[in-house]
């Protein structure tokens, strides 16, 4: 039985069957048969790209209703950098931090101060990893690509949990610690950008179970901020704050730069970054140091459950880190943390293999051959009108008995022309018989 929980779903209703969506999908975890598309769970790894090109908007993220934060006595919310990229003529960083507040939380918890212990937990354990080039965890859809697609390299995987989970663990300590309450009373809610994020919060890798209480979309809570950001007079908050650093990691290439690493390769997009794993996996990159790859166009930023354009939000957080006093991460601050463990992943991640062709090895490689055998008659278009989104996957799906060869408007093209010509023949020769 698959327990998995996967943010992404579809909403058939809206689904036109146009298949755009299966000419995207990284992992080829979308199939369109009976006019509707169909997303086959082993396979996906909640990046959301289908969202993002869905022109029917039939591709949906589940998140959290807002009013979750109401089964907590104290709520703390744990805002992503790439929030803060996503106002117009905010003037600090502050302001938001103020406008959740006033929202209905109890505390703010940056996330990116998270990211500030992280990135000092990075500088420290990078030196003891093997495996080159040493892979960041940040990215759940990274980590869920590699277990499904790349798992030769989970060993390459900083063991260093991301900075959602170290937020939502230091900021409920923090709380509890300040104001002498009990944990079991302190919601923690992440604001994400990504679909991906949720799924991990349910399906967390490298600790049992998430601190985090749930999470709402950038776009579902942009309104309900927006309104509190107009308010005239609020306040600014006081406290620590992030460093430059961490905010930065809402942008590709944010995290190498605040862990000091520049031996490092940061790349953005799901593709672009499947290219790189692939060069990884045949040791063309052994001599790099490390490797910050994010799902999104342009990091966080790009996420698909944002609410602005992620050129513009990008360009918004620069402007905003300019104005931060603190520029380096606060090593006094985070070794506590890293000398308790508390940014150490608790158990190993692990392979998450597609499904299998069969259980029984020999049925199983006597399938595989009549998948290769099929594909050599298809045309190798990989032109997705079959519903499949490449003639390889074509041919498994039909040794699946998911699919039929004249699924194929090629095969079947070739079939009717065929037909058509025997129908001529045919109808010539009782011509001939008849004019006899």
């Amino acid at each position: 039985m698959n327990t998995y929980f996967h943010s992404v779903r579809l909403d058939r209703d809206k689904c036109k069957g146009c298949t755009n969506c299966i000419k995207h999908c990284p992992t080829e975890a979308i199939r369109v048969r009976g006019g509707k598309a169909q997303i086959i769970a082993e396979r996906c790894i909640d990046c959301g790209e289908c969202i993002r090109v869905c022109p029917y908007h039939a591709k949906i993220a589940y998140t959290d209703p807002f009013s979750d934060i109401g089964k907590f006595k104290y709520k703390i919310a744990l805002p992503a950098p790439s929030l803060y990229g996503q106002f117009k003529n905010l003037t600090s960083i502050d302001r938001v931090v103020m406008g959740l507040k006033l929202m209905g939380f109890d505390e703010v918890y940056e996330v990116a101060r998270a990211a500030d212990i992280v990135s000092c937990a990075i500088r420290e354990k990078i030196q003891k990893k093997k495996n080159l080039p040493v892979i960041s965890s940040a990215c759940p859809a990274i980590v869920r690509l590699i277990q499904v697609r790349f798992p030769g390299l989970i060993d390459n995987i900083i063991d260093l949990l991301s900075p959602m989970e170290v937020a939502a663990s230091v900021a409920k300590r923090e709380y509890a610690e300040k104001y002498g309450v009990s944990q079991k009373d302190i919601g923690t809610f992440f604001i994400t950008p990504c679909p991906a994020k949720m799924t991990s919060i349910k399906n967390p890798y490298g600790i049992g179970k998430s601190s985090v209480d749930g999470a709402f979309s950038v776009i579902d809570i942009y309104g309900l901020l927006a309104g509190q950001l107009k308010k005239p007079g609020i306040v600014e908050s006081e406290g620590e704050t992030a460093s430059v650093y961490g905010v930065g990691w809402a942008n590709s290439g944010g995290e190498a730069a605040a862990a000091g690493i520049t031996n490092s390769l940061a790349v953005d997009g799901i593709g672009n970054v499947i290219k790189v794993l692939e060069e990884i996996e045949n040791m063309k990159l052994t001599d790099l140091q490390y490797f910050e790859g994010l799902a999104c166009p342009g990091g966080c930023v790009g996420g698909p459950l944002t609410f602005e354009n992620p050129y513009v939000a990008r360009t918004r957080i620069k402007a905003l880190s300019a104005k931060i006093a603190n520029t380096e991460p606060s090593y006094d601050y985070a070794q506590k943390y890293i000398a308790d463990g508390t940014v150490d992943f608790r158990e190993p991640v692990k392979a998450r293999p597609v499904m299998k062709i069969d259980a029984d090895m020999v049925t199983a490689m006597k399938k595989l051959e009549a998948i290769e055998e099929i594909a050599k008659r298809l045309p190798g278009l990989d032109c997705g009108s079959c519903g499949s989104p490449s003639c390889h996957a074509m041919a498994e799906d039909i040794v699946l008995g998911d699919a039929k060869e004249m699924d194929c408007v090629f095969k079947l093209r070739d079939k009717v022309t065929s037909l058509a010509e025997q129908m001529v023949e045919l109808t010539g020769k009782g011509k001939k018989e008849t004019d006899r």
